[in-house]
């Protein structure tokens, strides 16, 4: 039986959701309509045909991302919570991430939390390019990571595997780090271990203020 009553929110809801676990290519009128338990009419009354379904999703996806709410007592301590934010939020919707992408909007997309990085740089005493720069090494450095991540993740089985690569007989200068080097690697901690130490060399020693007049 079809649902009498049903939002925008909802269908946008359940098309997000369609295409979160098996991509946008599942998402289908008829098959969001199942999922929704209403007439395929209902859906095309309440957001249009497919590709204006699309856009609404993305354009849901781009708010959402911006919902970012940087957290910490000093400013390395929020760059690192904005870092770690983004990270888990581009991670859990890789292919609505690429939908934003494939339109065009993924600088867009970035600008909230840009503007919550200048912020605290500003607050940090960077200024002008070094700003810019700060900014741009530490978005830079959360998406590079979660391409490698996502490499890691989806690569076939490695032949030789690197615990056979790091055998610590075949490095008695440093077996310590041979051992630790054949050990799986742990994303969050070298996560929050890169930004720190970015962070940490972008904040050191900001530019003096510049002088007033007398």
């Amino acid at each position: 039986m079809a649902r009498s009553s049903l939002t925008r929110d909802e269908v946008l809801d359940a098309a997000a959701s369609l295409v979160r676990q098996r991509g946008p290519a599942a998402l289908t009128m008829r098959g969001l309509a199942a999922a929704l338990g209403t007439a395929v009419t209902s859906i095309y009354w309440h957001v249009g045909n497919r590709e204006s379904l699309l856009d609404a999703v993305v354009e849901r996806t781009v708010q959402e991302m911006g919902a970012i709410s940087p957290v910490g007592r000093t400013p390395a301590e929020r760059i690192e919570s904005v870092a770690r934010i983004l990270r888990r939020e581009l991670r859990g919707r890789p292919h609505l991430i690429a939908m934003v992408h494939e339109r065009g909007l993924t600088e867009r997309m970035f600008l909230p939390a840009q503007q919550a990085l200048v912020h605290e740089v500003h607050a940090a005493g960077l200024r002008g390019a070094r700003a810019a720069d700060a900014v741009r090494a530490v978005q830079f450095q959360i998406v590079g990571f979660l391409l490698v991540e996502r490499n890691r993740e989806r690569s076939p089985a490695q032949v030789p595997a690197e615990s056979e690569l790091w055998d610590p007989a075949a490095a008695p200068h440093d077996p310590a780090l041979a051992r630790a080097l054949a050990r799986p690697a742990d994303p969050e901690r070298l996560f929050l271990l890169s930004v720190r130490a970015l962070v940490t060399a972008l904040l050191a020693h900001p530019a003096p203020a510049p002088r007033t007049g007398r």
